[in-house]
C-alpha cells in the first residue's frame, strides 16, 4: 500500500504535478470503488486514504487560486 503524501510535499510541488497526481488518484479511486462492489477488497482503508489524498490535493490548488486572486487585487 502506498504511503500517503503530506501536505507540505504537495506544496512543493507544481500546479502540473498536482494536477496528474489529482488525475491519477482519482482513477485508482474509481477503479477501488468498481472492485468494491465486485469482490472484498484486500485493503479497505485504502479507498479512505485516497479520499483524503484527494482532499489535501485540491486545498493545496486552492490555496494557491486565492493566494493568486489576492496578489492581483493589491
Amino acid at each position: 500500500m502506498p504511503k500517503s503524501v503530506r501536505a507540505s510535499e504537495l506544496r512543493e510541488m507544481s500546479d502540473e504535478q498536482l494536477r496528474e497526481l489529482l488525475r491519477e488518484n482519482r482513477e485508482t479511486l474509481f477503479r477501488l470503488r468498481v472492485q468494491a462492489e465486485s469482490e472484498r477488497l484486500d485493503t479497505p482503508s485504502e479507498l479512505k486514504r485516497l479520499r483524503r489524498e484527494i482532499a489535501r490535493i485540491l486545498t493545496v490548488l486552492r490555496e494557491r487560486e486565492l493566494a493568486a486572486q489576492r496578489r492581483s487585487q493589491t
